[in-house]
């Protein structure tokens, strides 16, 4: 139970040595169980400085085709993430300095120079708390608070909106993970200065303060409604956390906003850095249908197939792009394929032409992946032009017993919205959705013929 309370807790005193002993053996444990795990399931080998590199691409290319692999190790991250972030907390307090360095324990490099120096500085005689005002607060401070928390927390995502997309053209970690998570901890310790606030309402404070913000960027035609969707639950999660380190720090230097608005200032400089990205990762996706016909006769639905009569499946209908028809100009390697989506056409030069069993294309031009949904007719998205870009795909058709044909569709594309480990599930998602809706569309059409 002393270990429990020294390594989740926030009230027990942190030793250097009890700081130095913890974070670098729950390291060295972390990284011996991941490394293992990866070498079973995927024969690589996880080393050191991929586990120490802070570019997510680094270990992403150790997990390649294993993005399932990729969340489950994200989630074991967790509560070594907390016990790294509140032990921080309490060495920087039992050391004299200022409990706010706990977060940059978030910032890549920066953490492990931290880790480094708390692990050497002598512990210093702890100062007398802060006295909070002798009234407690009342519901009409705690409306205040929250609203006021609320509003910092849409006014920091809206500078980072701007800073990140508009001025740097990045739709990087820093704006989907350190921002949620410092608007969580900048709205929490705002509700919580007057006085200890339940934690229940306090994450509610901080899960608004990242609504109110999703309902600005809409209002100022910074973004749709369905991307705004799509980044809700990493939002809400991040700011979650950020709200516990929020509350923790309000009870402990209750008087110190100039302290708390700090925080917000290296955030542009950390967008900056987002630049600095290796070149983004092929990924395919691969979809399969089995055909009740021969590879012959599912030959000419899959080079151009007429208009599909299928409504779109509800995700379709909320402005992600889904195809209608397919044409072809031309015949062998050097013609040029037409795929009409709802925004547009995709311009695909055959490249390879093995009738009737396979079907390859480049993209020479893609239109863009949505509609976005807000009530505006115009909307300052970049992530739609260049942002999920489709480099290639292919048909493959094997034939199988019985006259029947086995129908794979595939995608590979390239995407810049990071973490691609989140995105990527919704890319991934969405392709898959557009094969089945025309590998459907070609089974249907070819066993009817």
């Amino acid at each position: 139970m002393r270990l429990i309370s020294l390594w989740f807790g926030l009230s027990a005193p942190v030793s250097r040595g009890a700081y130095a002993a913890s974070g670098f053996g729950l390291m060295a444990l972390k990284y011996a169980v991941e490394a293992e795990v990866i070498r079973q399931l995927t024969g690589r080998w996880l080393s050191p400085f991929v586990y120490l590199n802070p570019l997510l691409s680094a270990r992403a290319a150790v997990l390649d085709g294993h993005d399932w692999l990729v969340w489950a190790l994200a989630l074991w991250t967790l509560p070594f993430l907390w016990i790294g972030v509140s032990m921080t907390l309490r060495r920087a307090e039992d050391a004299g300095r200022s409990p706010f360095l706990a977060l940059l324990y978030f910032l890549p490099v920066v953490n492990y120079l931290l880790m480094l120096t708390l692990a050497v500085l002598p512990s210093r005689p702890r100062a007398e708390p802060e006295r909070r005002p002798e009234s407690r607060p009342g519901a009409r401070d705690g409306l205040r608070g929250a609203l006021v928390g609320m509003g910092l927390g849409a006014l920091i995502a809206l500078g980072m909106v701007c800073a990140s997309v508009l001025a740097f053209g990045s739709y990087g970690t820093t704006l989907f993970v350190a921002t949620p998570f410092v608007m969580g901890a900048v709205s929490a310790y705002t509700f919580n200065q007057g006085g200890p606030r339940p934690v229940g309402t306090t994450l509610l404070v901080a899960v608004g303060a990242v609504l109110l913000a999703g309902g600005a960027v809409l209002l100022f035609a910074l973004e749709g409604a369905l991307c705004l969707m799509m980044a809700a639950p990493l939002g809400v999660a991040l700011a979650s956390m950020g709200a516990f380190l929020g509350r923790a720090l309000a009870a402990r230097l209750p008087s110190r906003p100039a302290s708390v608005a700090a925080l917000v200032l290296p955030l542009p400089l950390f967008a900056g850095i987002d630049l600095v990205q290796p070149p983004p990762r092929l990924r395919e996706v691969v979809t399969v249908v089995e055909v009740d016909a021969p590879p012959r006769a599912v030959w000419p639905n899959v080079v151009a197939f007429s208009a599909l009569q299928e409504p779109p499946a509800w995700l379709f209908r909320l402005g992600i792009a889904y195809p209608q028809r397919a044409t072809i100009d031309g015949r062998g390697v050097g013609a040029v394929r037409r795929c009409e989506f709802s925004t547009g056409a995709f311009v695909e030069p055959i490249t390879a032409w093995d009738e009737p069993l396979r079907l390859g294309f480049g993209v020479a031009a893609q239109p863009p992946p949505m509609h976005e949904l807000s009530p505006y007719r115009h909307v300052l998205a970049s992530h739609l032009d260049g942002y999920l870009q489709v480099r290639s795909g292919e048909f493959l058709l094997r034939p199988l017993p019985g006259g029947r044909t086995r129908l794979e569709g595939r995608t590979r594309y390239e995407m810049r919205v990071f973490p691609a480990a989140y995105w990527s599930l919704w890319s991934d998602a969405l392709i898959r959705g557009i094969h089945t809706r025309v590998l459907e569309h070609i089974q249907a059409a070819s066993s009817a013929s």
